[in-house]
């Protein structure tokens, strides 16, 4: 059905991001779902990946890719700034 669902880790609660995960794979019956984080989320992101495959999913989901790269940006007071990113791809188990 929807093979490109993105979920952006941010500052709402750890358990939030979990169920949203869980959703979409149990209501909306996506087959991957993407998490996406970068800087200081990215254990975050990791975290979460982890608890919705071993704790929620167990068994029918698991960690099919995971790409890390890194963004070029101006921040607030015009510095270039560069920041870590990585995106964890979750998709059911065959």
């Amino acid at each position: 059905m929807a093979d490109d669902i993105s979920i952006y880790i941010g500052e709402k609660p750890f358990m939030n991001y979990v169920t949203d995960v869980v959703m979409q794979f149990a209501t909306k019956k996506a087959t991957t779902v993407t998490i996406k984080a970068r800087g200081k989320f990215i254990s975050r992101a990791v975290d979460i990946s982890e608890v919705a495959c071993k704790r929620f999913l167990e068994g029918t989901v698991c960690v099919k890719d995971i790409k890390i790269g890194s963004e070029d940006f101006k921040n607030k007071e015009g510095k270039d700034v560069r920041v870590s990113t990585i995106e964890i791809t979750l998709g059911k188990v065959n």
